[in-house]
């Protein structure tokens, strides 16, 4: 791209948060974007020149409010200002950035990564986020480094996932950032009240649904806790965790055997169901039909959909 004018419209179309055009040195505008996939993960790889751009109240989309953006430079410098904090970025250094709030980048000719984490999987408090978005996060020691590390070489390396594999290893790196914020509020937070602690845990088991070792007890060790804590946490919850493992990845299979031509033993063992006989009568028991005739009735429809309409989804 040779203009900041299409360089902003490429982003706005990779599904980045927008920015609005600043200051750019110079007549020759040069920049590259590069968007791949990870599971839930979106990362971007951007070569940007020398220059200025910003994010105002009026550019935020609705899509943005349900994303955290963490920043990692890789060659240059950046300077990354948000909600009355300034962070000043070089080679291998991190800066968590609420995509819906105003933000400012000054940087040299600049190589970063751009990471877009939903925050239904990250589960930030409110009061953590704050503390956070805006502050540098050193690159070059502890979890950070971690991080830095797998993000300069995982937007290159993204070939050949499996679904389930592109899921668990998403989970891993979410995990990583976790750790990596968590190190940065120290020791200093306050200790998580229940309903914090419970959000944090769903999210820890939807990003983990396709592991078949995943456990209340896995689950517990995560967290640092005891299982009997952990089943304490969830006393006067609808579901048990144990449960509600069970029922995420039933509501996982639900949603793929509807559009999907696999089996539907290969659906439920993607999801940890390694039994097919025992995934069945759960299904049923569940949903109150069987999850072959839910295959049956969506290849019908597929099969009876007008010429130039896609078939509907349905139970």
């Amino acid at each position: 791209m040779n203009s900041a004018d299409s360089f902003l419209e490429t982003l706005a179309a990779s599904s980045l948060p927008p920015l609005r055009g600043g200051r750019h040195s110079g007549d020759d505008f040069r920049a590259e974007v590069v968007t791949r996939d990870l599971g839930p993960l979106r990362l971007a790889e951007l070569v940007t020149p020398e220059g200025e751009c910003f994010r105002d109240a009026r550019s935020a989309r609705d899509a943005d409010s349900e994303l955290w953006q963490i920043e990692l430079v890789t060659q240059g410098r950046v300077r990354a200002e948000q909600s009355g904090s300034t962070a000043v970025l070089g080679p291998a250094d991190l800066v968590l950035i609420d995509p819906v709030r105003p933000v400012r980048f000054a940087s040299t000719a600049t190589r970063h990564v751009t990471m877009l984490v939903p925050r239904r999987l990250l589960r930030l408090g409110s009061d953590d986020a704050a503390r956070l978005a805006g502050v540098r996060i050193r690159g070059d020691q502890g979890p950070g480094a971690l991080v830095s590390s797998l993000a300069r070489n995982v937007v290159r390396s993204l070939d050949g996932f499996r679904a389930d594999e592109a899921d668990r290893s998403a989970a891993a790196v979410i995990e990583l950032i976790a750790v990596a914020l968590s190190a940065q509020l120290g020791h200093s937070r306050r200790p998580a009240d229940d309903e914090t602690l419970r959000n944090r845990i769903f999210g820890f088991i939807e990003a983990r649904l396709s592991d078949r070792d995943l456990t209340p007890a896995k689950v517990a060790a995560a967290h640092h806790m005891s299982v009997r804590r952990l089943h304490k946490l969830f006393e006067g919850q609808p579901l048990t965790v144990a449960a509600l493992i069970r029922r995420q990845r039933l509501e996982r299979c639900r949603v793929d055997l509807a559009g999907t031509d696999r089996t539907v033993a290969a659906v439920a063992a993607g999801w940890g169901f390694t039994d097919p006989a025992h995934f069945s009568r759960l299904f049923k028991a569940t949903y109150g039909y069987n999850a072959a005739a839910l295959m049956s009735s969506n290849r019908a429809q597929i099969i009876n959909a007008p010429a130039g309409r896609s078939a509907e989804d349905g139970d």
